[in-house]
């Protein structure tokens, strides 16, 4: 099955209750573009330094051609988030750094447009990776990591059943600025909230 879902991308599909998780299609960069334009101040100061274009059709492309290229490897699995009532984008979450033999572990970042921070989105959305990373790839440990100031990502990660493990120095550059990072980890074998997946 591994196999089989590195070259069919496209038609996966996560489906909870209220979101919908799949790929990075060509007909969602009007969509993308929006949603990361209307929240860039919200989400500025928790990514990497913004390029200059960083919401252009230029950059859509790239982030297009990375992603589908990662996903044929099997190393890294990104999805958009989209409401399912009105198939509107809501943000965006991936599953990197896959490492394989005696790991078995990724880690997790996400991202939520401003609209839609704080209403319950992202942790449906965490849920329906984790029962993708723990029951369709197999993978034992997935990680995550949050900057100590942003609380409701700390919070959304330990309400997920994700456990605080330590602090990693000048982990990732955010923001132009190398900065600590509060390290999280959630096992297979680890309680989680129970969000079903639907056809």
């Amino acid at each position: 099955m591994f196999g089989l879902l590195s070259h069919n991308a496209p038609s996966i599909r996560l489906v909870g209750p209220r979101v919908i998780l799949r790929p990075l299609q060509r007909q969602d960069e009007k969509q993308w573009a929006e949603i990361r334009e209307v929240s860039r101040s919200f989400l500025e100061r928790w990514e990497p330094k913004w390029p200059s274009d960083a919401t252009s059709p230029a950059a859509f492309r790239r982030r297009l051609k990375r992603f589908s290229a990662e996903w044929r490897d099997g190393t890294t699995y990104s999805f958009l988030i989209f409401n399912r009532s009105d198939d509107r984008l809501c943000g965006g979450i991936t599953l990197s750094n896959i490492r394989r033999r005696v790991a078995q572990s990724g880690s997790v970042g996400y991202w939520v447009g401003a609209p839609y921070a704080r209403k319950g989105v992202m942790s449906e959305a965490v849920q329906l990776l984790l029962n993708f990373s723990f029951d369709t790839l197999g993978l034992h440990r997935i990680e995550a990591a949050g900057l100590p100031s942003n609380g409701p990502s700390r919070g959304l990660l330990e309400k997920s059943g994700f456990v605080q493990e330590g602090l990693a120095r000048k982990f990732l550059r955010i923001d132009g600025m190398w900065q600590d990072h509060v390290c999280y980890a959630i096992l297979r074998t680890d309680p989680r909230p129970v969000v079903p997946m639907y056809d």
